[in-house]
């Protein structure tokens, strides 16, 4: 096992803000379908999921092929409005990405409910394409909380359990993380808030992104 440390970022919600595209692609699938479109705050709670087990929660009246159409309808109006604006990076994530990268025993990760295209894009538009050494999608894993993108993760990186850390906004990074047996590290500028966070395990909170590397010392300090 490689003994560098691995630390594993979700995307929405943790490195970018991409909340106003969501709700906006969200609001277009339900058009498309002619039902009303959830509440901006039921639509933020699933941010993290893939988006089959999102709708089946935004939709669970609707039969699966309402669902399925639902997806598809999103992908189609996400990729629109993402073509008209980038989400952006909340403060601080830029700096905090090079910082990381630099280090020589650190390796970055992706975890996220994303898929590879979206991923990619967003990761281009801001320039971090290859900031990150493994990056696990939603089209490759069973959605969060299973653990199977931190399994993978792991898996290709040759970094065991206890050299890992997930960083996320939602119950879904956290309890993906303890599945996987890694220590976690909740946001407190994302989509769930923090007493939920901490009440899923959260093994740290942070408000700001320069509090990361700092909160990652005193994991890997404990281990």
């Amino acid at each position: 096992m490689s003994r560098q440390r691995l630390v594993i970022f979700d995307v929405d919600g943790t490195l970018c803000d991409s909340q106003d595209l969501i709700v906006a692609a969200m609001a277009g699938a339900f058009a498309a379908e002619a039902l009303p479109c959830p509440d901006r705050g039921a639509v933020l709670a699933i941010v993290g999921l893939s988006l089959p087990v999102a709708m089946a929660r935004l939709a669970p009246e609707h039969p699966v092929e309402v669902q399925a159409r639902l997806v598809e309808a999103y992908k189609a109006t996400f990729m629109t409005e993402r073509s008209r604006k980038l989400a952006p990076l909340y403060d601080g994530v830029g700096a905090l990405i090079a910082g990381l990268s630099a280090a020589p025993d650190v390796v970055l990760g992706i975890a996220t409910g994303k898929s590879r295209k979206g991923l990619r894009l967003l990761l281009q538009g801001h320039g971090l394409e290859a900031a990150f050494a493994t990056q696990q999608v939603a089209d490759d894993h069973p959605s969060k909380p299973h653990p199977s993108m931190l399994l993978a993760a792991m898996t290709e990186t040759g970094i065991a359990p206890e050299r890992a850390v997930m960083i996320g906004d939602t119950t879904f990074d956290v309890e993906m993380g303890r599945a996987a047996g890694i220590a976690t590290i909740g946001v407190s500028w994302g989509y769930h808030p923090v007493a939920a966070l901490e009440r899923a395990g959260a093994g740290r909170i942070v408000t700001r992104a320069a509090e990361i590397p700092a909160a990652l010392e005193h994991i890997w300090g404990q281990a």
